[in-house]
């Protein structure tokens, strides 16, 4: 199976400019769940290219193995097989300073770190890697549990949470150039209003990072500038105004409006009727759904019924980029979360330096 044809489209209009630009700033990537055959084709086709310099963790003998029967060559690609590798002891003992500082006492430190999920996690907190993309071989409870554990928060937040980009070729009138970004489709069951905020604001930096533009930003509901009443959307107004604010504290470049049905959202017509004075016009390229229920399944279904290409769950609100694929996801699922991690990386310096 070729990874140049099943991974990378070059006609990909969100991909493209990112490969471009990631040729001059390589990223460190490790991939927690190294010895999956998905993985490995990634792998090359990410060391082809000269984007990233992947790290996979695992058994040594048997990444080799399965790179041999796939015929995958490991030059300029990296693995880690934790319990033997040089930072074992020092992983090790710098769980034991986080768990004292937390003052919790979970399990054995080298039980932990021999993780791949755990030791991946420290490598990103201590700037071993510059991001991380995994789940693809574990439960997201298991996935998730590490990441927040060893990763620490972005200032000023108490909570994380995801976004994702999905991409519609055949539809380059949708978003920018076909892709949306949606959020909260992994992490937050039921957001308040704070969180709906901080998702607005921070699914607004991603999208910004990753489509070079400004992002336009519509805070979902079944409900259009009041078409309907009742806690439910007025919970979404509360977000839009908040989300706005802290946009404008934090200087972060998007515009806003809500609470708007999808339709007004992304469809110029709709919007000239139910919301004729929007910034937006109908020409969002990020939705904010009110709950989980609602973004997954719209997630689902732009990939399931409409073609719309995903590129994992990209994690919001850690000091490093992560993101998250799902045990089912295809090679261009876990490409695309490498490639957006990456470019998300050189961003997310930026904004630490800047604090």
């Amino acid at each position: 199976m070729s990874s140049a044809v099943s991974v990378f489209d070059p006609s990909d209009t969100f991909l493209s400019p990112l490969i471009d630009y990631l040729r001059g700033h390589p990223k460190r990537i490790v991939f927690p769940d190294g010895n999956d055959p998905r993985v490995l084709r990634v792998a090359s086709e990410l060391v082809r290219l000269e984007v990233v310099a992947p790290i996979l963790l695992g058994k040594r003998a048997d990444i080799q193995s399965t790179a041999r029967k796939l015929d995958i060559k490991l030059d300029f690609i990296g693995i880690i097989e934790p319990e033997q590798s040089a930072d074992f002891t020092l992983f090790c003992e710098r769980f034991r300073k986080v768990e004292r500082y937390r003052r919790v006492k979970v399990a054995d430190p080298a039980e932990v770190m021999a993780k791949p999920a755990y030791y991946g996690a420290m490598m990103l907190q201590y700037g071993y890697a510059d991001g991380l993309v995994g789940g693809n071989l574990t439960l997201p409870s298991a996935f998730y549990r590490a990441l927040f554990y060893m990763l620490k928060r972005m200032p000023g937040l108490d909570s994380a949470g995801s976004c994702t980009a999905l991409s519609m070729p055949h539809r380059p009138d949708l978003g920018t150039r076909g892709t949306l970004f949606l959020a909260d489709c992994a992490v937050i069951p039921s957001p308040s209003v704070t969180q709906l905020s901080m998702l607005a604001v921070e699914t607004a930096r991603v999208a910004g990072a990753l489509l070079n533009e400004t992002p336009r930003v519509a805070m979902i509901s079944f409900s259009t500038r009041g078409s309907a009443q009742n806690p439910a959307t007025q919970r979404v107004v509360a977000a839009t105004g908040l989300a706005r604010e802290r946009a404008r504290k934090e200087r972060v470049a998007m515009e806003i409006d809500g609470e708007m049905a999808v339709d007004a959202a992304i469809d110029p017509a709709s919007a000239a009727i139910k919301s004729p004075n929007s910034i937006l016009g109908g020409r969002a390229n990020v939705l904010i759904f009110p709950d989980q229920n609602a973004a997954h399944a719209s997630y689902k279904l732009l990939e399931h019924a409409a073609g719309a290409w995903p590129g994992g769950q990209l994690i919001l609100g850690l000091v490093r980029p992560a993101a998250k694929v799902s045990r089912f996801a295809s090679e261009r699922t876990i490409f695309r979360a490498a490639v957006a991690t990456a470019v998300r990386s050189v961003a997310y310096r930026a904004i630490i330096e800047s604090e």
